[in-house]
Formats: C-alpha cells, sequence, structure tokens
C-alpha cells in the first residue's frame, strides 16, 4: 500500500449520522489534516484488513492516527482533540471510563439507521473536498 495520510477517518458510507459527522469534521478542518475512506471502498476495506478488523465492522467511526487505531467513542474524542479552537474541549470526555463511553456509542451505532436514516450508496464528495477522500 503506498503511502497513507496520517489522520484517516474510516466511516460507514451509507449511514446519514456517519455522512454529517464528516461534514462536520471537514467543516471545522481548514487545515486539511483528516482524510477520508467509507468502510465500504476498497481502500477501506483494505485499512481494516492491514489494521486486522473485521471486514464488515461498520458499527464504528474509525480513526487511524499515525498508524494507531481508535475506534467508537475513542476516534471520536481523538478526531475532536485534533480540531482547533473549542472541539479541543471535548476531550475532557477521555476521563470517562472507556466501556461506559462506548456503551453510549454503541446505542447510537445500533440505532443510526432508524433514527437518522441510511443512504443507497456512499455519498460522492463536491471537487472541492475530493481530494481528502482516499481513492
Amino acid at each position: 500500500m503506498k503511502e497513507m495520510p496520517d489522520h484517516i477517518v474510516l466511516f460507514d458510507g451509507i449511514c446519514n449520522f456517519c455522512n454529517g459527522a464528516v461534514q462536520l469534521i471537514i467543516k471545522h478542518d481548514p487545515e486539511g489534516l483528516f482524510s477520508f475512506a467509507s468502510l465500504q471502498s476498497d481502500i477501506g476495506r483494505k485499512l481494516l484488513k492491514q489494521h486486522r478488523l473485521p471486514a464488515d465492522h461498520f458499527d464504528s467511526l474509525i480513526l487511524i492516527k499515525n498508524g494507531r487505531v481508535y475506534m467508537k467513542s475513542s476516534a471520536v474524542l481523538q478526531v475532536a482533540k485534533s480540531l482547533p479552537g473549542l472541539w479541543r474541549a471535548a476531550a475532557v470526555f477521555l476521563i470517562i471510563p472507556k466501556p461506559l463511553r462506548d456503551a453510549v456509542y454503541s446505542l447510537i451505532a445500533r440505532n443510526r439507521y432508524k433514527w437518522f436514516g441510511q443512504k443507497e450508496t456512499c455519498m460522492i464528495p463536491g471537487p472541492d473536498i475530493r481530494k481528502r477522500f482516499l481513492p
């Protein structure tokens, strides 16, 4: 696999909530620190395999930051911690025990399609942000 960016967010490409999270990250990441790939894409599946994660692991946002894998609430909080401004304050939630944070995350993940809906296909980014999505 060729050289990968240092901060990769893997997300469920058909989940409206997940796509909204990606749009929020893009909006608040003016430096373009984060790159993105849907879990359903070829590169997403390759990254899952490379990091020994199940190929059908679509119930978690996954952050690969400098080669280290963060999942569920840890991924979300690590992303927030890396964004400028007040988003960094969300890192305070890292003091909450991971099992408790992940229980809340899993509740949302289990119900995300019911509460927020889903798309038939993965989103296609516009030309202005396409370079931030891995091929």
